[in-house]
């Protein structure tokens, strides 16, 4: 794994039942962390769709994106929630074609749907998980009861389309 980088595996797409937004979790594969990313409905649809292997009679955008490169001979590499400013993230898909490596500017939940379809690895930047990780604590109740609330808040969403809303980090 590169320096500077950590697995990410997606743990669940919910929706958060005051709000009603919709929040893809990451996990680190190698501590106990969650990466919570605000997205939009058709993202999470999009990723919620792929997770529980249900494919559309027609192509979505990332499923069109997906075979566009596969088409075009060009690989997705992997995927790297590289930033956090000004309350969104950023990511960046990292392709290959032949010899030339390209590396992309993404939202998040684009990228991340688009990792999924390709099986390839998620890495988030320590700066990132540094800033918006969250870290339960199994020996501090208190503090893991937070965590509980926030997790317990959400709840898993499968379809319904209410529109686009920003990414960025929960409050």
């Amino acid at each position: 794994m590169p320096p500077g980088l950590n697995e990410m595996v997606v743990e669940s797409v919910r929706v958060h039942m005051l709000s009603s937004q919709h929040v893809v979790i990451l996990k680190d594969l190698e501590h106990d962390r969650y990466l919570p990313i605000w997205i939009g409905t058709a993202e999470a649809d999009a990723i919620a769709r792929r997770l529980q292997g249900i494919t559309p009679e027609r192509p979505l955008t990332h499923d069109l994106f997906a075979s566009t490169l596969e088409e075009l001979g060009v690989a997705v590499k992997q995927v790297v929630v590289s930033d956090l400013a000004d309350e969104t993230f950023r990511a960046r898909l990292i392709l290959q074609l032949a010899d030339r490596t390209v590396d992309v500017d993404a939202r998040p939940s684009d990228a991340i749907a688009i990792a999924i379809r390709a099986g390839v690895p998620i890495f988030a930047t320590d700066a990132v998980l540094e800033r918006a990780g969250v870290t339960p604590e199994p020996d501090e109740d208190e503090r893991l009861s937070v965590f509980r609330e926030f997790v317990n808040s959400l709840d898993i969403d499968l379809g319904e389309s209410r529109g686009e809303g920003p990414e960025r980090r929960p409050d």
